[in-house]
């Protein structure tokens, strides 16, 4: 497989990106109705922080490793990590407000709920799910950094400026 992608051009590779990109979301929202449709909304968000709890640090260790992030690199191995995640080809992420100890992380346009908004349906509320991801992701990053969400779906606000905000303290 390896050969047959080093057959390819550039253009061709970062379309198969994208693609990959969307089938893994895909695949994650249908899984999702699947449980919601057979066990109701608790408890498939229930079950989908489970998921996420174990494959946030996965995706981080293999983001660590491919990139040369050591163990413990603080905030700035945590900014260099979140800008290599899946979904990162598929939304519009920014880093705001940085201090010597902090940074801010937002998530200014979100795929999913993006489509949501766009078809007149509430936000998917994934402030619980969300909670889990990021502080597993952080925590697998470097164990001082503490999360803090500063919004996220179902908060009111929103959707308005930005999907979800965090807050990454060491």
């Amino acid at each position: 497989m390896i050969e047959q992608l080093k057959e390819l051009d550039r253009d061709t590779l970062e379309g198969m990106l994208v693609d990959f990109a969307k089938n893994w979301l895909a695949h994650d929202g249908l899984w999702f109705q699947a449980v919601e449709k057979q066990s109701g909304m608790e408890m498939a968000i229930e079950l989908d922080t489970q998921a996420w709890e174990t494959f946030t640090k996965i995706e981080a260790k293999r983001i660590m490793a491919r990139h040369d992030i050591k163990p413990d690199s603080g905030l700035e191995g945590l900014k260099k990590a979140l800008r290599f995640r899946l979904y990162t080809v598929l939304n519009e992420q920014e880093v705001r407000n940085e201090t010597e100890n902090s940074f801010e992380f937002y998530m200014v346009d979100c795929r999913v709920q993006s489509a949501r908004k766009r078809k007149q349906m509430p936000l998917f509320p994934c402030k619980s799910v969300g909670i889990v991801e990021y502080t597993e992701f952080a925590r697998t990053i470097d164990t001082r950094i503490k999360t803090e969400v500063l919004c996220c779906p179902p908060d009111a606000e929103a959707g308005k400026d930005y999907y979800c905000g965090w807050r990454f303290t060491i």
